[in-house]
């Protein structure tokens, strides 16, 4: 009898545990929700109109959306349009009642002279008076078409007419040649007879500025593999539906392209010669000199070990190596940056040569380089704007001021000619700036993860700031329990290089209770991605109510600190930077005890989801528990330029010691595989492959698959999925029945 009442005891306690967190679940839904709704003039996204010096902004206020225009030159602001009078008359227009404080407007556009401004609201673009404060006309919206897919491969054999710049004539394909029509008079001339149905003429045809002279490219196709997905549940009929797209994968065959000159007016080409043209990743950014004397082409080496300008002048059929970058491990093509100062017939050039991304200037005639106009233990992250006129380079640099984290961005005016570099936003924060068109002002919005933002105006010649703008209001946050996340920075594997993360504790969070560790990763090596800007949830806010500390951190192999730091990814994708992750949790749970490194998961997604299946596969003794979703679990399965950016070719052994699927017998600790069924971005077969592995292996794992969804973290049901796991392993509580009301 004691026995029974006993179990009867621990049964309602389970009841009750489970009752009382499906209410957590409900407070975790409404967290971000409910503290934006009390968060205040932050978020602010200026625009500048035309050429003018004026700007404006939304901004949420307790009295709802306001809208307000700046002057730069009289260093006022004010607001933008009488907000009650438009909703009076998007009223009368709509036959609706509009909230003056929640106008439905987007897309808005204010005329150069401030006359008049066109929005959006439903369907319909409005043009709306200021001064007269009703709406002169509507029209419908203008669709624009769903752009391509990104894996979608350009043949580049559609049919186009490409006119030249004066004017007079027109340069079309046909049949894989090249020709040229006269407009007044309509004569055809053919300027190629070697192209055919296996081997032509690109569509994508350059014209030289003094139109006598064309480029394009002999185009050999490859072979295109198609991914081919199944959806199983299509909205409006019962039976399936077959889903197909181009998928080009590492080591499969690729286009080869090689560039030929045309002089049209003697009807002559010149086939343009240049190193391993057959070991191409990729040959393009066609540009032709201001006068029409050269163009460059870029050649991109496979394996992303080389990537070469080269220059072909006049009718010298041999191309000549104007800037070269060359790596051991490999080029980051995509953030390559070319800006060709015409006037001055140099080029502006960003290089990861000297262990830093960093800013150079070279001669566009002989390809040799001036000088470095950047240098230290710091990075350019990107150029905002050339001001040509007054040889001037607005950028963006991380990590130039010691002490401060080094992902944070400023804003840097470069003086081309002597080298001198002013920092315009010196504040230590994270700055999101807008320039006026003339390069005169600029607006700057900085924060940090744990401090709120500040906008002010300020002078693009000295970063002098003209007028405050806006600071962000969190009290009503705080004064509902709304908790700071902390920036904490630890040393990584090597005890000497900082590495930077984010924590997140709950709103009810107790210094005298221990805590799971819920890691949230994505380790791709094309960026970083930690937040570094104030909001509201960053991480996962949400997930860290239900009763655990969460964290974000950058680890060795991602981007934007040095070449060194990055190169950790190369072909060693299955690093994701773990010994760095650990060592940082360890720091963190010494100086807070409350972290419980013994219960620790991870989840993650894309990326994200291979590096959250490798911690359970490389690193069991420290992750526990992981969810994964949709992810690359094996580098051979995914997109080419993805993977072999970083995997390299030929594909080697590399991306077999990487595979989750090959080291699916090393899990341990408890794992959820979710996947989107018409996954476009990675190939869903990766999830089923890697399943079938750890079958075979006789793991135990939980797999949920999701109908008619794409690249997915789980939406809302995969969410709740996510929450139970961590809840039932890393908490051993009982989750809620779902089924029951």
């Amino acid at each position: 009898m004691k026995l029974l009442s006993v179990v009867l005891f621990m049964l309602i306690c389970w009841n009750l545990c489970a009752q009382d967190l499906k209410e957590k679940y409900r407070q975790a839904d409404r967290f971000r929700q409910k503290y934006d709704s009390l968060y205040f003039y932050g978020n602010i996204d200026p625009h500048w109109i035309g050429k003018t010096h004026y700007c404006w902004y939304a901004v949420k206020t307790p009295e709802g959306v306001q809208y307000m225009l700046v002057d730069a030159v009289k260093k006022t602001k004010k607001t933008a349009f009488d907000r009650t009078a438009l909703a009076k008359a998007l009223s009368v227009e709509t036959g609706k009642t509009v909230d003056a404080r929640k106008l439905p407007i987007r897309n808005i556009d204010f005329a150069e002279n401030l006359k008049t401004i066109t929005f959006v609201v439903d369907g319909t673009v409005y043009t709306y008076d200021r001064s007269k404060n009703w709406i002169t006309e509507k029209k419908p919206e203008e669709l624009h078409h769903r752009p391509g897919h990104w894996a979608g491969v350009d043949r580049e054999n559609w049919q186009a007419r490409v006119p030249s710049p004066d004017g007079k004539k027109e340069a079309f394909i046909s049949e894989g040649n090249v020709f040229v029509r006269e407009l007044a008079s309509g004569k055809v001339s053919r300027l190629s007879d070697d192209g055919a149905l296996g081997e032509y003429y690109s569509s994508h045809i350059f014209w030289s500025p003094d139109s006598r002279k064309l480029v394009s490219c002999k185009y050999r196709p490859a072979w295109v593999r198609q991914l081919r997905t199944v959806i199983s549940s299509p909205v409006g009929q019962l039976q399936p539906k077959m889903e197909e797209i181009d998928y080009v994968k590492p080591g499969d065959a690729l286009p080869i392209k090689r560039p030929v000159l045309f002089l049209v007016d003697e009807g002559r080409q010149v086939k343009v010669e240049f190193a391993e043209p057959e070991n191409q990743f990729s040959v393009g950014n066609i540009r032709w000199s201001s006068d029409s004397e050269y163009f460059t082409f870029d050649y991109n080496k496979r394996g992303h070990q080389q990537y070469v300008v080269y220059k072909v002048n006049g009718d010298d059929p041999k191309a000549q190596i104007l800037i070269e970058e060359k790596m051991p491990t490999f080029v980051y093509y995509n953030l390559l940056y070319r800006y060709n100062l015409e006037n001055r017939q140099e080029i502006l050039w960003i290089s990861e040569r000297d262990g830093w991304r960093h800013l150079y200037l070279f001669d566009s005639r002989s390809g040799k380089l001036k000088r470095q106009l950047t240098e230290g233990e710091w990075v350019v992250k990107r150029v905002l704007k050339v001001d040509e006129s007054a040889h001037t380079v607005y950028l963006v640099g991380c990590g130039k001021d010691a002490g401060e984290d080094p992902y944070l961005e400023k804003v840097y005016r470069l003086n081309i000619d002597n080298g001198e570099l002013l920092c315009l936003t010196p504040e230590d924060g994270n700055h999101r700036v807008a320039f006026s068109d003339d390069c005169a002002y600029f607006t700057d919005s900085w924060s940090r993860v744990d401090c709120p933002p500040v906008m002010a105006l300020r002078s693009a010649k000295d970063g002098a700031m003209i007028l405050s703008l806006e600071k962000a209001d969190i009290g009503r946050m705080l004064s509902d329990g709304w908790r700071m996340p902390e920036v904490f920075c630890a040393k990584g594997r090597d005890g000497e290089t900082d590495i930077w993360g984010v924590i997140v504790r709950p709103v009810d969070f107790d210094p005298n209770k221990k805590y799971p560790v819920i890691e949230y990763i994505y380790a791709g090596p094309h960026d970083s991605f930690v937040p570094k800007s104030f909001s509201v949830s960053p991480v996962d806010g949400a997930l860290a109510q239900l009763g655990f500390i969460v964290v974000q951190i950058d680890g060795m192999g991602t981007a934007n600190r040095s070449k060194k730091f990055h190169d950790v990814c190369w072909k060693n994708l299955k690093d994701a930077g773990f010994p760095d992750r650990i060592a940082w949790m360890k720091a963190a749970a010494a100086r807070y005890p409350e972290m419980d490194i013994d219960r620790v998961g991870i989840y993650g997604c894309s990326a994200g989801g291979q590096n959250a299946m490798g911690a359970v596969l490389f690193h069991s003794d420290f992750y526990k528990v992981s969810v994964a979703a949709c992810g690359c679990h094996d580098n051979r399965m995914d997109k080419i330029w993805w993977n072999e950016q970083w995997m390299g070719y030929p594909v080697g052994k590399e991306y077999e010691e990487c595979s989750n699927m090959v080291n699916a017998y090393r899990l341990q600790g408890k794992l959820m595989l979710i996947l989107g069924e018409l996954d476009d971005n990675v190939d869903p077969s990766t999830t089923f492959q890697v399943a079938n592995a750890l079958i075979n292996a006789h793991k135990e794992f939980e797999l949920v698959v999701l109908p008619n969804q794409r690249h997915t973290m789980g939406g809302t049901y995969g969410e709740r999925k996510r929450r139970d796991f961590f809840i039932r392993h890393l908490q051993g509580l009982p989750t809620p029945d779902w089924n029951k009301e």
